[in-house]
């Protein structure tokens, strides 16, 4: 038997839906994660840069779009039995600079930081350099059979150093290209 609910018919004495605790959204984790002040609708380009996907065989919890008291609205990222290291949440601050992390052990909080513009940036960002040989083909001379005639870009990585964090700049470590807008791999 289906039994529908209707909200409006709940008798608020037993239970107060508009009283839940925000945090009980989504439960509270024993031991991983907590990426907090996301910026509003970016959680899942976040994942991306974390290469969490649909092969990431822990459990993950998103929230997109919370209330939040200072910035309006935010996403919040709970990565279950998983410590991501600050080399690892330091990318997501060219996505969102405001993001916390909290690193939780037996469901408490035993560090906690806010990301910070890495200082080099491998295979992350693409250089606008559209000659750069990140991006380009490259057409080989030799004849040797041994070698691939065509070598492709998706084989090199990017290598993209910041110089300047405030305003952010970037230098491209092959072409030496300097810029500051930013596309994502």
């Amino acid at each position: 038997m289906n039994a529908t609910i209707n909200r409006n018919e709940i008798n608020r004495n037993e239970i107060n839906i508009d009283e839940i605790d925000k945090e009980d959204k989504i439960r509270r984790i024993k031991n991983g994660t907590v990426i907090d002040h996301i910026e509003g609708g970016k959680a899942f380009s976040v994942l991306k840069i974390l290469n969490i996907g649909e092969n990431y065989d822990g459990i993950v919890s998103v929230v997109i779009n919370a209330e939040s008291e200072k910035h309006g609205r935010k996403d919040i990222i709970k990565v279950e039995g998983r410590t991501l290291t600050r080399n690892e949440t330091n990318k997501i601050s060219l996505l969102t600079p405001i993001a916390t992390v909290n690193v939780i052990a037996d469901s408490n909080v035993v560090e906690k930081f806010g990301v910070e513009v890495p200082g080099v940036i491998i295979n992350l960002l693409k250089c606008p350099n559209p000659e750069c040989i990140t991006n380009s083909e490259i057409q080989s001379d030799s004849e040797n059979t041994d070698i691939s005639k065509n070598l492709r870009s998706e084989n090199i990585e990017t290598k993209i150093y910041t110089i300047s964090k405030k305003p952010l700049k970037f230098r491209c470590h092959y072409c030496e290209r300097v810029f500051s807008e930013l596309e994502f791999k």
